[in-house]
């Protein structure tokens, strides 16, 4: 499933749904609310342990919604701040030396 937004008169939508702000806009994306993934403040051990078993249930369910979330945040990165997409390329570390190995069992234990 692809997720697109939809600008019409200065009021955003996903599929049929207005998002009225980011945090809308997310959670419709997401198809959960944030608070599950990122937590809230003041929770309790318990609360997080609770929030955490849900996400790991929901995750459990539909594994593939990590590969749509990390999809959509290049989308969303890509069309608002491309520059971010540019990285430098990777340094590849030169190739290990390898010393000659000596023969075994010729030489007299110290």
């Amino acid at each position: 499933m692809r997720f697109r937004l939809e600008t019409r008169t200065m009021k955003d939508f996903l599929g049929r749904h207005e998002a009225h702000d980011t945090t809308d806009f997310l959670e419709l994306a997401l198809g959960t609310p944030i608070d599950l993934w990122l937590g809230e403040e003041n929770e309790t051990d318990e609360e997080r342990a609770a929030r955490l078993d849900a996400a790991r249930d929901i995750l459990a369910d539909d594994p593939a919604m990590v590969d749509r979330t990390t999809r959509l945040a290049v989308e969303t990165i890509g069309a608002t701040m491309p520059d971010l997409l540019r990285l430098a390329p990777a340094v590849v570390p030169a190739p290990a030396v390898r010393r000659p190995r000596r023969p075994l069992g010729h030489g007299v234990a110290a």
